[in-house]
């Protein structure tokens, strides 16, 4: 039995039943896919609304894309990019824009500090890691504060924060920060396009990921099934859903985000550890809007479409046109607090300030689009926030161990729960496999 059909819950799903075992999948919304969706652009060409890169090192879901015999394409990142930081504004080519050389000075050391200290923390659990008590206890942005000099410095810190995570430095404990940004090799695989996670993306959408799988996996993925209750004992469980079957199995895959893992009803409850960590995972908060124009006017222009500010609500924007070269797609995402204050507004408040970031960003010919979609993730009924959970201080430290260890006839999976690449498509894929290892030698 697998409970979600995301990423994560269809490679477990297909892993099992290649190795024999036979399997169900259910799933709470109309479709399959969970953080990853597509939609439509004027003229019929599919868009991503949720989750959609995929980049160098993310071996899990390059391995799957080609067996699905699906394509991948290159962001465009061709041309001059844009970065303010403060009242600096930079148009610049190459990865390093020209700002004030103390403020590059100091994002270079402090970035050169976080990765070190990032790849000790990833080089085994992270509870375990040396200083692990001390990085758990302390937010990111009070160890960013430390180890920044610079308004400039913190400011650019704070802006890459909420770019990979979707929250604030002060939401997240620094040893999470740390093992996530360690998990991906550094924080320029994070942060970068080209050499980077999000250097590729999938032609026609990346929902096409999991539409592939369920494919596959045929009439053993149930739509429409939100799981409600979960009665387990050492020999098995047995699966209550909302409107949809009950089912009983001798083994159960949790493969949603933690939030709501937490509100599944289990029976007898789970330990306490588990229950204490669920506790302390929130989710990121993302508005991701998809801006399309007639052509992709930025290029004539010497523009890539790369775009980020400190001082900007949108703070990230990128080229998001599709593999067909039209229409021209600017995409950029409104993170944490920026989310909060976009989720306040009406929808037509929201849109005039996306509009008036991209006028800023690149002059007037942005001012009238042919199209504007968004998606609020904190609005999703089975997503409560993208990208991720992340866990708060003092959570890793005391229920760590809990975060993958089964409980009886219970495996849990989700891209969160991924030693490398958390956050990610191939995260999931990775906590997919993971967990079908863990089951199958059990029926063998």
């Amino acid at each position: 039995m697998v409970i979600g059909a995301g990423v994560a819950g269809l490679v477990a799903a297909r892993d099992l039943v290649r190795g024999g075992a036979d399997v169900l999948v259910l799933e709470a919304r109309d479709r399959v896919g969970g953080r990853l969706l597509n939609d439509e652009l004027p003229g019929g060409e599919p868009i991503e609304v949720g989750g959609q890169w995929v980049g160098p090192g993310q071996d899990r879901v390059l391995a799957l894309i080609e067996e699905l015999g699906l394509r991948t394409y290159p962001t465009h990142v061709d041309g001059r990019h844009i970065a303010e930081v403060g009242s600096s504004r930079s148009v610049y080519t190459g990865r390093i824009p020209r700002l004030n050389p103390l403020v590059l000075a100091d994002i270079g050391q402090a970035q050169y500090r976080l990765d070190r200290l990032a790849r000790q923390v990833a080089a085994a659990d992270p509870w375990l890691a040396p200083r692990a008590g001390e990085l758990d206890g302390q937010t990111f942005a009070t160890w960013l504060r430390r180890t920044a000099h610079t308004a400039g410095g913190r400011a650019f810190l704070r802006l890459v924060t909420e770019a990979v995570f979707a929250a604030g430095p002060e939401d997240m404990s620094a040893l999470w920060a740390l093992s996530y940004v360690g998990g991906a090799g550094g924080l320029d695989p994070l942060i970068k396009a080209a050499g980077g996670a999000q250097q590729d993306r999938v032609v026609g959408g990346t929902q096409r990921i999991a539409l592939g799988m369920a494919e596959e996996l045929g009439s053993r993925v149930i739509l429409g099934a939100p799981v409600t209750d979960i009665e387990w004992e050492s020999s098995g469980v047995r699966v209550l859903t909302r409107g949809g079957p009950t089912v009983r199995a001798r083994r159960a895959v949790v493969a949603v985000p933690p939030p709501l893992a937490a509100r599944i009803r289990f029976a007898p409850g789970l330990p306490g550890d588990r229950d204490q960590l669920v506790q302390r995972m929130p989710m990121g908060r993302v508005i991701k809007v998809n801006v399309a124009y007639d052509e992709p006017f930025w290029r004539d222009a010497g523009l890539s479409g790369q775009a980020n500010s400190t001082v900007r609500a949108l703070g990230a924007v990128l080229d998001n046109t599709p593999f067909g070269g039209s229409p021209g797609v600017l995409v950029g995402f409104l993170e944490g607090q920026h989310a909060d204050a976009g989720a306040r507004m009406t929808l037509d408040e929201r849109r005039a300030q996306v509009i008036d970031d991209l006028v800023g960003y690149f002059g007037p010919r942005a001012r009238s689009p042919l199209a504007y979609i968004e998606r609020d993730w904190a609005e999703e009924e089975y997503s409560r926030g993208c990208y991720g959970a992340f866990a708060v201080p003092n959570t890793l430290t005391r229920f760590g161990p809990a975060l993958r260890a089964p409980i009886g006839p219970l495996h849990w999976a989700g891209t969160e729960t991924a030693v490398k690449w958390a956050g990610y498509i191939d995260g999931a894929a990775e906590s997919g496999h993971r967990v079908a290892g863990e089951i199958l030698p059990r029926f063998r």
